[in-house]
Parts: structure tokens; C-alpha cells; sequence
């Protein structure tokens, strides 16, 4: 590995790539691979691997402990945590969710006969826009679907007055935001319920899984009994639910996770620091920063690319560094209104979406977490400063060696 300095270094000129390996974004981060073992080995001692076992237990205390909320009910995954707490607030008709958002949101509600009514967002932070959703709530509409994004949190205190005001109910997709916080308050408490991811993606992984959060005591009680089929007894079903159930693997892989999680974020925010220091004066590109005085996860790394400044343009900028094996991302490209079914069942919804529309064609996620250190920030960034220092030579070099191969190779925006 070694900084890019000449355009004859690249690997579009010949050069060898930047790196030899792909350098993926959401490399899973690994807490103590000996305290997870041991957690393991006690699983198989027990035999005791699925239905609410000590784990999961104890992975629920601590994650209600740091989301600072009486109840988590851990799940299989973040998206069913999403449905079961949907299906327990008793969601129908229309709710209004950000269309700048990973197709798991909308899904969670279309999956359910729910129709997802697509809002804009604040085009600085990419959060939901809530004067958008004020346009957007009609006779049908019977809840919000928030989402933190970045690690940054909604307007939670606009959205809950909408919310309070209009009769709604109010979640929150919280899958980007453990461990962060708003105006000193945790993430977790907001809205009638909220929801985590631990994706393997995600900075703190339980390999899969997710949770939901709530001081409702009524709904946590609904919920812990729908994501297990809806069992009160041992031979007695209460209502209509699933198997949502965390089993005691993930639910290691997620203590041993949180055991870590304070070195997880210290690398996190090194690493945010040296793109921010490396990145520093190119032009066009601004890097996004957390809201300043609350607690982030640093979990994303995140570059607005403004095509009316950047001499080269983010696509461009993505198969570049594609071709050094830096396989960077545009999350939530194209926009939920652009996927299917909402393409075809929404065909102008594009009409009210400008901030959307322009966050899609801007974003550029970096690589970061314990597979990135500063050298390897260094090379990434020189990649990027010299395809846009070389914009037009780069530019042409693409269109020789990258287009014909790869037309259009990426069309899924994110992993989990």
C-alpha cells in the first residue's frame, strides 16, 4: 500500500491497485475473540440455545441500560423488530417515512399491507424533514416512521408535536443510532418505541439481529409476546405473532460486542478525524459531522459530493476508487420512490423529493471501523484529491477501462 501521487500510479493508468484486498464499508468490527468463546462454550454446556435464554437476557439489560429505557426486547433481526412493533402499535392505512432511507423501512410497512408515504429530508443532515411530513398526513395516515441517520437523530421534538397534534403514532428506525444521543438524552426513548439494528454491518453486531426499545410498558409486553408467536403459557396463544426471536449465538456475538463497544467508537472517531484532516480543502466534498456536544457512534463516514463544484462527478468518484479496491458506497441510491413496488406505485412522487433526490446523487460512504487505520485513510483520500485535482484525464480513463466492463455494477445500496 502506498499514497497515490501521479496520475501513473493509479490503476486506471496501469498502476497497482491501492490495495490488494477490497476494503469493504461495514467491515464487521470484533470484540475479544476469547471472552465470546467462552460465552459460547457456556451456551453448548446449557444447551440452551434459542426461546429466551440467559444471554439474550442479559443482552437486553444492557442494551435497555445504554438506550436509558425499562424495556428491550431483542429480536432475530432489526427488520423484524420494525414489523412486530408496527403490527403492536397497530399501525394501518398510511404512514410517512423518509424515502432517503435503506428499502428495510418501507419494506417493514408494505410487507404488512402498510402503504409507506414518502417524505423529503433536511438536505444538510439527510434526517426527515418534518414541514415535509406536515404536507403529507391525510385521513388515512395513522403513523411517522422517523429514522436516525448517520448517527445523527431526527427532530424528534417537531416530530412529536406533529405527532400529539394529529393523533398519530410515533417510531423510530434507529438502526444507525446506538449509543448516540440528543440533546443529552439517549437514543431509545423517543417516540412510542424505537428500533436497533446489529447487523454484522453495524459498529456494535450480534452477526444478526436487532431490538426494540420502549418505556411503554403495555407495548414492550405486546411485543415480547408477538415476536414468540404470541404464546402467554405454555400451551396458550394470546393473538396473532412470529418467531422473532434472537437465539443465544447472536445474542454472545452482541455481549461480546457491547463489552467492546467503547474501543469500537474510540477507533471510529480516530478514524473520522484523519479523513476529516486528509479530505481537508478538496474541492467540492464536504464531510459530514455529528451535531456537536451529543454522543455519536461514529459509525459512518460520510462525503457529499456537490456536482455543481466538484470537478468530478460522485459516480466517478466511486468507480475510481472501486478500481483500487475500495469498494466505497452510495447508500440509498436511487431513493425508495425509485425502487420497486414504490416506482410504479408512486410514479411522481419524485415531485415533492428535491432534498432526496439530491442526497441519493451526492452521498459517498468510506470505509472505516478496526479495518481502517491512518495510513490506510491517507491512501484512500490521496485517491480521491487526485481524480478530482485530474478530473477531465480521469474522467476519460474511466470511460476506456471501467465502463465497458462494468455498466452498471452496483445497483444495491447497502448491505443490512
Amino acid at each position: 500500500m502506498r499514497v497515490k501521487q501521479d496520475l501513473g500510479d493509479l490503476a486506471i493508468s496501469g498502476g497497482p491497485p491501492a490495495f490488494e484486498e477490497p476494503v469493504h464499508v461495514g467491515r464487521p468490527n470484533l470484540g475479544p475473540r476469547e471472552a465470546l468463546f467462552s460465552r459460547l462454550e457456556g451456551v453448548l454446556d446449557r444447551r440452551w440455545l434459542t426461546n429466551d435464554g440467559e444471554l439474550v437476557h442479559e443482552f437486553e439489560r444492557r442494551v435497555a441500560g445504554a438506550a436509558g429505557v425499562r424495556h428491550c426486547i431483542a429480536t432475530c433481526n432489526g427488520e423484524i423488530g420494525l414489523e412486530i412493533a408496527i403490527r403492536a402499535l397497530e399501525l394501518r392505512g398510511e404512514v410517512i417515512v423518509p424515502a432517503f432511507t435503506f428499502v428495510a423501512t418501507a419494506h417493514s410497512l408494505q410487507w404488512q399491507e402498510i402503504t409507506p408515504v414518502f417524505a423529503d429530508v433536511d438536505p444538510r443532515t439527510h434526517v426527515i424533514d418534518p414541514r415535509s411530513v406536515e404536507r403529507l398526513i391525510t385521513p388515512k395516515t395513522t403513523g411517522i416512521l422517523g429514522v436516525h441517520l448517520w448517527g445523527q437523530t431526527c427532530d424528534v421534538e417537531a416530530l412529536g408535536a406533529i405527532a400529539r397534534r394529529r393523533g398519530l403514532k410515533l417510531i423510530f428506525d434507529a438502526a444507525h443510532a446506538f449509543g448516540c444521543s440528543r440533546r443529552g438524552r439517549p437514543v431509545g426513548g423517543f417516540g412510542h418505541a424505537e428500533v436497533f439494528s446489529f447487523h454484522a454491518t453495524k459498529f456494535v453486531n450480534s452477526l444478526e439481529g436487532g431490538a426494540v426499545v420502549t418505556d411503554d410498558d403495555e407495548l414492550a409486553r405486546r411485543i415480547r409476546l408477538m415476536k414468540n408467536f404470541g404464546f402467554v403459557g405454555y400451551d396458550d396463544v394470546a393473538f396473532v405473532g412470529t418467531n422473532g426471536k434472537m437465539n443465544e449465538f447472536c445474542a454472545a456475538m452482541g455481549l461480546t460486542s457491547l463489552d467492546a463497544m467503547d474501543s469500537f467508537v474510540a477507533i471510529n472517531a480516530r478514524n473520522h478525524a484523519e479523513y476529516a484532516r486528509e479530505l481537508n480543502g478538496i474541492t467540492g466534498l464536504r464531510l459530514l459531522e455529528p451535531p456537536a456536544g451529543e454522543r455519536t457512534n461514529w459509525q459512518y463516514v460520510v462525503v457529499d459530493v456537490d456536482p455543481e463544484r466538484c470537478p468530478l462527478g460522485r459516480d466517478d468518484l466511486l468507480d475510481l476508487l472501486w478500481t483500487e479496491n475500495v469498494q466505497a458506497r452510495r447508500y440509498f441510491y436511487p431513493g425508495l420512490h425509485r425502487m420497486e413496488p414504490y416506482r410504479s406505485h408512486f410514479p411522481n412522487a419524485h415531485l415533492l423529493l428535491p432534498s432526496t433526490i439530491r442526497a441519493a446523487a451526492g452521498v459517498l460512504v468510506l470505509p472505516t471501523g478496526q479495518s481502517m487505520d491512518p495510513e490506510a485513510i491517507a491512501i484512500v483520500a490521496s485517491v480521491i484529491r487526485l481524480g478530482v485535482e485530474r478530473a477531465d484525464e480521469v474522467r476519460a480513463a474511466l470511460r476506456v477501462t471501467v465502463r465497458p466492463r462494468h455498466p452498471r455494477r452496483r445497483t444495491d445500496p447497502e448491505s443490512p
